[in-house]
């Protein structure tokens, strides 16, 4: 890479997140409030097709990372980008899309014209060659990974062996809830929030793991983790009343927070 396009490419995804995002709006309602009388999407018939991307109209739609090792990177979608999206439009000016998801694999150039991606079920995750290379491309020019659903220590060593191949030198941190990812539009009181279902009622809890731009927690988060916990099936199911109200609201939080520090740093 030559010196500055580092520093070039950088700028240029803020300055598209700071187009994005201009100003934020008071919340007035609760979350889960607005959940419970919103959209439902229901699941959807054909949740293991992919459906065709969108043309880009200006308004935000979240990154889906598809990977070639396997069918999991498909859990929850497209309803919980939908339902996400929904919530986006509704407690923030984020004018954001609730009809239409975008997926794209690591290594597709286009990935590089949208700030935030998330990752689903990286337990099964084996990136290629071509995939690691495309997230190391992704991150150096300013992309913010959110990565989430997978527990246990055998889905944890799946993931940091694949993140340690994009990264070799990446400190994974563990993060308490003062960081500001947390406080960027809600103010999360607690990191203790049960992964859904039975797992979550037998004392299953949320661990929540960054890793910073260079390594110096001085500037911003490049990745953030959620281990042992799963927001986005509590945002697929948050209109079915699946889940108890409390932990799927604070779901709903943590989205909406991560979609607004990825669009503002």
């Amino acid at each position: 890479m030559e010196p500055g396009t580092r520093n070039s490419y950088a700028e240029a995804m803020r300055t598209r997140r700071l187009a994005w995002i201009a100003a934020l709006l008071a919340v007035t309602v609760p979350v889960a409030a607005v959940a419970q009388r919103g959209r439902g999407f229901g699941r959807d018939l054909f949740r293991f097709d992919q459906y065709p991307n969108p043309d880009y109209d200006g308004r935000f739609v979240l990154e889906r990372i598809r990977y070639t090792s396997g069918r999991s990177w498909r859990a929850d979608y497209p309803t919980m980008e939908r339902n996400l999206g929904a919530m986006l439009r509704q407690l923030t000016s984020i004018n954001a899309r609730d009809d239409a998801s975008n997926v794209h694999t690591l290594d597709d150039p286009d990935l590089l014209r949208y700030p935030l991606a998330y990752l689903t079920e990286p337990g099964y995750w084996y990136p290629s060659d071509a995939e690691v290379r495309g997230l190391q491309d992704y991150l150096a020019k300013g992309g913010f990974l959110i990565v989430d659903d997978f527990h246990f220590a055998d889905e944890w060593a799946v993931f940091e062996h694949a993140m340690r191949r994009v990264l070799p030198d990446a400190g994974i941190v563990p993060l308490d809830v003062t960081h500001p990812v947390f406080n960027t539009f809600f103010t999360i009181e607690t990191l203790e929030v049960p992964y859904p279902g039975w797992l979550g009622e037998q004392g299953l809890m949320g661990e929540f793991y960054g890793i910073y731009e260079d390594n110096d927690p001085s500037r911003r988060l490049s990745v953030v983790i959620n281990y042992n916990m799963d927001i986005g099936d509590y945002m697929e199911w948050s209109m079915t009343g699946t889940y108890a109200f409390k932990p799927t609201n604070e779901a709903f939080k943590f989205g909406i927070n991560y979609i607004v520090y990825g669009l503002t740093r």
